[in-house]
């Protein structure tokens, strides 16, 4: 869990980079946004593979359901790159404080 949750802590700098472009109604980096996306799915797939093959606390499952509502926010967020259009301020900051949530819930699940 701990590399999951060092995957996800590396994408958050890129995250807060996007995210500092965004509300500058800058249009963000493609190039940091792919780094994100790929290292949030790494840390999604270390925790999933966690979860199927040793027990976890409830804990632990409630931060993998949270981090998954956070992905699908970032999926969304994607096809706005895909599309050339603004993103929406207010998605990026609940997709922020989603995934900050879900992380925290992480670091929680192994104190």
């Amino acid at each position: 869990m701990i590399y999951a949750i060092g995957s996800f802590l590396i994408a958050a700098l890129g995250g807060l980079m996007m995210a500092t472009q965004v509300f500058r109604d800058k249009t963000p980096s493609p190039l940091i946004a792919v780094i994100h996306g790929v290292l949030g799915a790494t840390g999604l797939g270390l925790l999933l593979w966690l979860v199927l093959t040793s027990e976890v606390s409830n804990v632990a499952l409630a931060g993998l359901g949270i981090l998954l509502v956070a992905a699908l926010g970032g999926f969304f967020l994607a096809s706005f790159h895909l599309r050339g259009k603004p993103h929406p301020k207010a998605i990026v900051a609940i997709h922020a404080g989603v995934a900050v949530v879900g992380v925290i819930t992480l670091i929680f699940a192994i104190l």
